[in-house]
């Protein structure tokens, strides 16, 4: 059997730091002098007093109206033309409801995610080379999880390690850790990686 990558999306493939820095300085929660990643941000939010209500309600934000502000995280596009290249299938199986819980407005998250796509190049023939089909927004882990396994995913690439502890998660699948911050893996058959040239030379090495 060949090759088979599934990628998430959020965070794995676009950088949204400075998206969630910008509006969580707007709403006054921290100051301009922190230097924080999203991990590390969302981590800080939690502890204030609603920390929960207010994470949720800054990721409505960003990953609708601010999604436009998002770029791509360098090596993303040079991955993908290898996979094309080289024949291994790819997917995107992200966990993404249809809407935010939390956002008045409704607006569809999906379909900015998939404008964000195409103005990004992923489905240009003479860019990343994939097609619509082959992006699966799934509405619980556990459906993501359950879309990886039909797929048949060989690798699967997260910047969420919480993904990979999940009993569900199909055990012959190599797991690998996008994390710029070098997060500490929690079991040892999780791979990190700091960059996308990382993830290109775990899959094809």
């Amino acid at each position: 059997m060949g090759i088979v990558v599934g990628v998430d999306f959020d965070n794995t493939l676009l950088n949204y730091d400075d998206v969630f820095f910008h509006r969580a300085l707007d709403l006054g929660l921290i100051n301009d002098s922190a230097v924080l990643h999203k991990r590390q941000l969302r981590e800080r939010i939690r502890l204030l007093p609603d920390g929960e209500l207010l994470w949720q309600q800054i990721q409505a934000y960003v990953y609708t109206k601010g999604i436009v502000q998002a770029h791509l995280i360098n090596g993303v596009k040079e991955f993908f033309i290898s996979c094309c290249r080289e024949d291994v299938r790819t997917f995107i199986v992200s966990h993404k409801t249809m809407y935010a819980p939390v956002a008045p407005n409704q607006i569809n998250l999906r379909e900015r995610a998939l404008d964000w796509m195409k103005a990004n190049g992923f489905f240009d023939r003479m860019g990343m080379g994939l097609n619509i089909t082959q992006v699966y927004f799934e509405s619980t882990r556990k459906e993501k999880i359950e879309r990886i396994k039909v797929l048949g995913c060989t690798h699967f690439i997260d910047d969420l390690q919480e993904v990979f502890l999940e009993d569900e998660f199909p055990s012959g699948v190599k797991k690998v850790l996008y994390s710029p911050d070098l997060e500490k893996p929690v079991r040892g058959d999780i791979v990190v990686a700091d960059s996308w040239r990382k993830i290109h030379e775990c899959v094809f090495n």
